[in-house]
């Protein structure tokens, strides 16, 4: 798996994006840091999983 880990000590995490992606009847979100969610039918709960990852993560939305 590829990492996003910074390259030298003093730089930056990436920041979290958020994605939600469907595979079938499946949805699921991923985040640009490595954290994903498991595999939902209902693309809601999926859409406020990653959601609530944000919020841990004290990304707020505009």
């Amino acid at each position: 798996m590829h990492s996003e880990l910074p390259a030298a000590p003093g730089t930056r995490m990436p920041e979290h994006r958020v994605a939600i992606s469907e595979r079938g009847s499946f949805a699921f979100a991923t985040c640009s840091c490595g954290w994903y969610a498991p595999a939902r039918r209902s693309r809601d709960l999926a859409r406020r999983e990653g959601a609530g990852h944000l919020a841990e993560n004290g990304v707020t939305s505009d």
